[in-house]
């Protein structure tokens, strides 16, 4: 029997493991109810304007969707005060990551992130055939020098995560602007901002002003999953100047956002209202979560997001299948390089 061909770089892959959905934890531990704190999911969930929303946009599903969400787009322009062409589209922000690593790597190239950071990074590099090069972080933040100081010849793409996940710190406006100005123009500097709502004031950089600049090659990307609630819906967007969304775009498959995610993600941009209230909610749980853990002397990392990553110590696989056992999905942090951590929403 011949052997089976596949890319040889897929050997270097492990494929993403995310947080166990509550249907099959109440199977696995034969429960009634369970709560899930392992994938940063919004608890309010959708808002009655999203929700009216989903109802119009189900009666049109015979249909394709729009392919290059033209409603939506004029919506996300509007609400940033950026244009039309400075956005692209994906079937979650986990698809702007990949359209940047399916344009702009080949093989062999390298690619800077840090060690440990979102984990979709390194994986979409390595299946373009590109060498990842992980710089460890420092006291829970990314070492923005030493980063910096990985640039060669080869590199073409620098992930940074702003907040970070897993780590919930994030880096500030001088700290990115001191870092911008010593990367190269042809790297593509990709700053994923999935949880930027719950980052923004004091010292949070301000990046829609780069993303148009001539002499940096900078793609910003957002979500709707977390402070919109849309998780389910796989909607996210990228920024960047046109010619940078014009090369994405080759890469872009048709159809890749469906009719009611569009139309859920325009409903949930006009509700404001709900986006400060989740905000809100996250800001106040995690004061308690800080009493909590500093009642008990627990060390925690503060955190820019909706998650809060603390040390559980040398048991913490064991306090993981503990709280797993009556319904309380965690996630265990050492498959991230980060042993004795646990990450809650």
């Amino acid at each position: 029997m011949n052997k089976l061909f596949y890319k040889t770089n897929l050997e270097k892959i492990v494929p993403y493991i995310p947080g166990k959905p509550i249907e099959e934890v109440k199977r696995e531990m034969g429960l009634k109810s369970a709560v899930k704190l392992a994938s940063n999911e919004n608890p309010l969930g959708p808002s009655k304007c999203v929700l009216k929303a989903i109802e119009t946009a189900a009666k049109g599903v015979n249909r394709y969707p729009d392919g290059g969400c033209f409603y939506l787009g004029n919506a996300v322009a509007g609400k940033l005060g950026v244009k039309r062409e400075n956005i692209i589209f994906g079937n979650g922000s986990d698809e702007v990551i990949v359209f940047a690593t399916r344009a702009f790597l080949v093989s062999l190239d390298e690619v800077i992130i840090a060690s440990p950071t979102f984990l979709v990074y390194n994986l979409a590099s390595l299946l373009e055939g590109a060498i990842v090069k992980s710089v460890p972080i420092k006291n829970f933040k990314y070492d923005l020098d030493a980063m910096a100081g990985a640039v060669t010849a080869k590199t073409k793409i620098i992930f940074l995560a702003n907040p970070d996940n897993p780590t919930g710190s994030y880096i500030s406006k001088k700290e990115l602007e001191k870092f911008i100005e010593k990367i190269p123009k042809g790297v593509i500097l990709f700053i994923d901002e999935a949880y930027y709502e719950f980052a923004l004031g004091q010292d949070y950089p301000e990046t829609l002003s780069l993303i148009n600049r001539e002499d940096k090659d900078i793609i910003i990307a957002r979500t709707f999953s977390k402070a919109y609630g849309l998780a389910g819906l796989r909607i996210g967007y990228g920024l960047a100047r046109p010619e940078l969304i014009t090369i994405l775009n080759k890469v872009r498959e048709p159809f890749n956002v469906n009719s009611i995610a569009q139309g859920a993600a325009i409903a949930a941009l006009e509700d404001t209202a709900y986006v400060k209230k989740s905000v809100k909610l996250v800001s106040e749980e995690k004061e308690r979560y800080y009493k909590f853990f500093d009642s008990l002397k627990i060390e925690y990392i503060k955190s820019k997001t909706n998650f809060i990553l603390f040390r559980a110590g040398r048991k913490s696989i064991e306090i993981y299948k503990t709280l797993l056992s009556k319904g309380v999905i965690t996630r265990e942090m050492s498959h991230w390089g980060l042993e004795g951590f646990l990450r809650v929403t």
